[in-house]
């Protein structure tokens, strides 16, 4: 069966700079797609049938539904749209990445559903078309077209490729908690705009900033994310909120301190998901 592979994504740099007209706000983002690794990697499985369907399963799958609020399915009615005619098709999703974590995990599966539609159909849609209906999608849909690292600025949703930089030693941790994203940029206003500065210019090679401007309006419309924030502290690590939340990645100088990291994590904190990358 056709499958297409939906990675997470991490976000090494997310600056608020402004609240739009339009209520949305004004972002610079560096995001990184983060490529092989299986626990933290859905899958989209599909062929072409009688009629549409899509069955969730997968450790992260409970609680979702496949109906027109999915993004899979909001996918495939744009892809439908496109082709001018019905797409009848079944999809199997199975689900890795939790949901409400500032993954990118349903961005990242609508992505896939344009690639694998595409190909299953043979539509021919050239990326500029896919791209057009992945920021109708979400404004992190785009990102996961283009893979690697990508430069992010409006909602997100215009997308620039940038130069591959290595991720150091990385910790996920994901606390299990769910954190609204609109709650999240509606506490701005109550917490401030802490860096309202673009990214600077950065030589070629070299890291973005390690930096989230939604991390103070997080913790106030969320405050037990602090517990997972000082828990990585405590480990030698430099932690950083994942988009809005709920989960934090921590880097570390070296393997063997992330590691390390990774037993005490584990030891202290059994009810946490966590993935070294």
């Amino acid at each position: 069966m056709p499958t297409e592979l939906c990675p997470a994504k991490l976000n090494r740099f997310l600056a608020v700079l402004e609240r739009r007209a339009d209520g949305f706000h004004e972002l610079e983002l560096v995001t990184t797609v983060v490529e092989g690794v299986p626990a933290l990697t859905d899958v989209l499985e599909g062929e072409i049938a009688a009629d549409f369907s899509l069955a969730i399963t997968g450790p992260m799958g409970t609680g979702l539904v496949a109906d027109e609020t999915n993004l899979v399915v909001q996918a495939w009615r744009l892809l439908e749209a496109a082709a001018g005619r019905p797409l009848p098709a079944t999809f199997r999703l199975e689900k890795r990445i939790p949901h409400g974590a500032g993954l990118g995990g349903g961005s990242s599966d609508a992505a896939a559903a344009l690639r694998l539609g595409n190909r299953l159909f043979e539509l021919g849609l050239k990326e500029g078309a896919l791209l057009g209906m992945a920021s109708r999608l979400g404004s992190d849909v785009p990102l996961f077209l283009l893979g690697g690292t990508v430069l992010g600025l409006g909602r997100g949703e215009r997308v620039f490729p940038l130069r591959p930089v290595p991720l150091e030693p990385i910790l996920l941790v994901y606390p299990g908690l769910h954190v609204s994203t609109p709650s999240v940029y509606r506490a701005l206003q109550q917490v401030g705009y802490p860096f309202p500065q673009p990214l600077a210019s950065q030589p070629a090679g070299i890291a973005p900033p390690w930096r989230n401007d939604l991390t103070g309006a997080a913790l106030w419309v969320c405050p037990l994310l602090a517990e997972v924030r000082d828990a990585l502290r405590d480990t030698g690590g430099e932690p950083l909120l994942c988009g809005s939340g709920s989960c934090w990645a921590a880097r570390y100088s070296t393997i063997a301190d992330r590691d390390a990291a990774v037993e005490r994590i584990s030891s202290d904190h059994g009810e946490w998901r966590i993935w070294p990358i």
